[in-house]
């Protein structure tokens, strides 16, 4: 079977370069695609040409930048099996979780493009002063100007439309350096785009070694840099940035909470979700939960019995709910920390063993807080379960973490979800769901270790635009 070649996007043209990039089947091993990869020389030419479209993508009418938008949702509905299928290939995303990323990335387009004519300001009075009666005010949005867009392997899709339409949205060309072990999907999208009449030099998408990468953060010509990623990455590259505003949504190491009077059914089908989808390669996938010790016993037997039902193997299969981790590398790491974590008296409940790239979703009970497995992020199919009597002091654990993404909390009393709203050090709290909730207008990213900024399309825009003051003194 031969193998499809992809380009890259440079200043909005397609560029068959070379097939430099290999992109592999993530479920099977084999070569599937490969891809146009460009160097420096080709970043410092994208970064030139955004340059040059600063002010033609400025002054493009909101209307048009909307209608960008709204022909990306057109064609991604048109191309929707396409999208799902190399999806399935280079992520190694079962079905169903390909076809629901399929429908967030419409969402998150379909959003953008609303907010496109959105983007206003204010009348201000200036009469608060004997001095300034004279005057009167208002302020605007504008674009910031070209942006520099780094995304991770997880979310092919929906990451990467997180940063792209509200690029658009605001009128920022950009430049996008897709990952490495998953790029097609953000190519897809430069074929898409390159059907619209933008400007010379609105986006480009360029898959670049990392050892290449360097201009996408150091280069003083971008003026913000949008970085998805490790939190180890994460505050390197910001310390590398210079003067530009850096916004960064980091890792996770997302807590639950399930209370005395939570409904047991309800909370133990949404942990296995919330844990265990797209193998725990999620930065808010459930890791660490802390269950009521009145029923910790009845919701561990019913934890085992329904992660010990879930299928995996083929991606392609509807059943599937476990497939492929990103790579074989990947999935030794994470049974070495569920073997460290058993060495140091933990008990594996169920799961946690590996057969090539699958690793079978585990939970843990009595880990040792210093064990890699509680500690830090295993982006993995990993659960770590402990009692508690003290709801207070529940809140203490989930805080006590160098991690802040989000925090999902099973129960009932309003007084309790008041003040674990005030308590907890997230960045968002999901009530009677696990954190991996999220909708895509609403205001997402963490504290700590992780990260900095909010994405989300209203919020993204905010960070791509600056605040213009006009102030008019009256003559007569």
């Amino acid at each position: 079977m031969s193998i499809k070649s992809y380009p890259y996007y440079l200043a909005n043209q397609a560029i068959a370069a070379n097939q430099d990039l290999e992109v592999t089947d993530k479920h099977t091993g084999s070569t599937a695609y490969r891809v146009a990869q460009a160097g420096d020389v080709e970043v410092d030419q994208a970064v030139s040409a955004a340059v040059e479209a600063r002010r033609p993508m400025a002054e493009l009418p909101a209307y048009r930048r909307r209608d960008v938008l709204l022909h990306c949702v057109e064609q991604f509905r048109k191309r929707h099996d396409e999208l799902v299928e190399v999806l399935i290939v280079e992520g190694g995303k079962v079905i169903t979780d390909a076809r629901g990323e399929v429908g967030r990335l419409i969402e998150t387009f379909q959003i953008a493009a609303e907010e496109a004519t959105r983007i206003g300001g204010e009348v201000m009075p200036m009469d608060i002063t004997a001095r300034a009666e004279k005057f009167w005010g208002m302020w605007k949005r504008v674009p910031i100007g070209p942006v520099s867009l780094i995304t991770p392997f997880n979310f092919p899709y929906n990451l990467v439309a997180h940063k792209v339409a509200p690029a658009i949205a605001a009128g920022c060309p950009f430049v996008l350096k897709p990952a490495e072990k998953t790029p097609v999907g953000a190519i897809l999208m430069g074929e898409i785009l390159a059907e619209c009449d933008l400007p010379e030099g609105a986006f480009s998408i360029l898959p670049v070694h990392r050892d290449e990468a360097a201009r996408f953060t150091e280069d003083e010509r971008l003026k913000l840099l949008s970085f998805t990623g490790s939190d180890k990455v994460g505050w390197m590259l910001k310390d590398k940035a210079g003067k530009k505003p850096v916004v960064m949504e980091l890792g996770g190491n997302a807590a639950c909470l399930v209370d005395a009077d939570a409904d047991l059914d309800h909370a133990v089908d949404r942990l296995a979700f919330g844990a265990f989808y797209q193998s725990g390669q999620s930065c808010i996938s459930v890791q660490r939960v802390q269950v009521h010790e009145s029923i910790y016993e009845d919701l561990k037997s019913k934890l085992i019995d329904k992660i010990g039902g879930l299928k995996k193997g083929d991606p392609r299969d509807p059943d599937t709910f476990i497939g492929p981790m990103i790579s074989e590398d990947d999935a030794k790491r994470v049974v070495e920390w569920i073997e460290e974590a058993v060495d140091k008296g933990a008990r594996c409940l169920v799961g946690g063993e590996r057969d090539g790239v699958i690793v079978t979703p585990a939970v843990l009970e009595n880990v040792d807080r210093d064990c890699r497995v509680y500690d830090n992020e295993v982006f993995g199919p990993v659960m770590v379960i402990e009692p508690f009597s003290d709801f207070d002091q529940a809140l203490d654990v989930i805080n006590d973490s160098r991690y802040g993404l989000q925090a999902g909390l099973f129960v009932r009393d309003i007084g309790k979800i008041r003040r674990a709203w005030g308590r907890l050090d997230v960045g968002g709290g999901i009530i009677n769901d696990v954190p991996a909730f999220r909708v895509d207008h609403m205001p997402y990213g963490g504290v700590k270790d992780s990260g900095l900024g909010r994405e989300g399309i209203r919020f993204a825009i905010e960070d791509m635009t600056e605040i213009r003051l006009l102030a008019v003194r009256d003559l007569d």
